[in-house]
């Protein structure tokens, strides 16, 4: 059969779509990952954890496509404190308060937990316990930045889950503020071994999701002059005093929208936290908010690899795989002796050790 010129064109195209795509793909699967992690952990004992998830979230953003932003914050605070190890999801107890009890964690969305613990339901139905709470709320976060319109990247997997929650203090410690600049962004992130282009882009998760008024009223009362005249006042509308409770949306081009219009808002002076807006004005990193407001793809591209660094779990030396995503310590003594607890799961907990 003869091929026409259209049709060997197509073919053509086709073809080295799919071999930018492998060749994208395959590049990304060599990045440096951590002992223990595995882009093909889960194939041979839970092939469809990604699948149900994904499955799963699809139904959840079309019904609110504003819960991507709250999974994408949740694994943000998971892993900047002490690793990719869920114990942020974990209740407090006798000994403390938890990681959700520290200031920067309370504002956490509520439904995003509970999300998660209908994901870890859905997942150890089909495969059993063999898929930790912390691998599942990482797919979670990728595929909230998929579904909402971003990258789509694999994951590395294998995080067990940690034992204990950080204190308020250590908590407090390594969760930047939004009121802090640019300069103390970049120091306190260089300890997780993000460099100022892993920075700018991981920021720029702040394309979906909403804010409260208290963290951004410091710019407003008194007006911090590198914001926009017409973008405060708006805002004063929905802040009027210092003391609002109200939200609004971090990213006013495209709000539901995982792109680069927040780099965009930056350039034009339209920032809502002060740690946003200082990535614009100061020097060191003022070239790269610039280049991902000009070009998504570098964006996508940079935000991928600063996501993956991310990710890689900080393995202690006993952490486990829990059947219940918020219980630990003497709570799953109890549950081991056949006392039921925690967040209205009525799980009993087996624990996997991993020495």
């Amino acid at each position: 059969m003869a091929i026409t010129a259209k049709s060997f064109t197509f073919l053509l195209i086709s073809s080295l779509f799919l071999v930018s795509c492998f060749c994208a793909k395959k590049a990304q699967n060599t990045f440096p990952i951590e002992n223990g992690l595995s882009w093909t952990f889960y194939d041979y004992r839970c092939p469809k954890v990604e699948s149900i998830i994904r499955k799963q979230l699809k139904k959840v953003f079309k019904n609110d496509i504003g819960q991507a932003a709250g999974l994408l914050r949740l694994h943000f605070h998971d892993c900047f404190v002490q690793g990719c190890d869920g114990s942020v999801l974990l209740d407090g107890s006798a000994s403390g308060p938890s990681e959700q009890d520290a200031i920067p964690n309370l504002t956490l969305r509520a439904k995003a937990f509970e999300i998660i613990d209908d994901l870890r339901e859905r997942v150890h139905k089909e495969c059993g316990r063999v898929v930790s709470c912390a691998d599942i709320v990482a797919i979670a976060a990728r595929d909230s930045v998929y579904l909402s319109g971003g990258p789509e990247y694999d994951v590395p997997l294998g995080r067990r889950d940690g034992l204990n929650f950080a204190t308020q203090e250590a908590t407090l410690a390594n969760l930047p503020p939004p009121t802090d600049n640019a300069s103390a962004i970049l120091r306190a992130l260089a300890d997780k071994n993000l460099d100022a282009t892993d920075v700018v882009a991981l920021s720029g998760g702040h394309t979906i999701g909403i804010s409260h008024c208290a963290s951004f009223t410091n710019r407003l009362y008194p007006q911090d002059p590198t914001m926009e005249e017409t973008f405060a006042e708006d805002l004063k509308g929905i802040c009027p005093t210092e003391n609002s409770t109200s939200t609004t949306v971090l990213d006013i081009r495209s709000p539901n929208k995982f792109d680069n219009k927040y780099y965009v808002n930056l350039v034009k002076r339209q920032g809502l936290f002060t740690s946003d807006q200082d990535l614009y004005s100061y020097k060191k990193t003022r070239g790269i908010v610039t280049s991902f407001a000009e070009d998504e793809s570098l964006f996508f591209e940079k935000f991928v690899v600063a996501m993956i660094k991310n990710v890689t779990a900080q393995r202690t030396d006993r952490q486990q795989r829990r059947d219940s995503c918020q219980l630990f310590g003497e709570k799953f003594r109890q549950q081991l002796s056949g006392v039921r607890g925690g967040r209205g799961s009525g799980d009993k907990v087996r624990i996997e050790m991993n020495t």
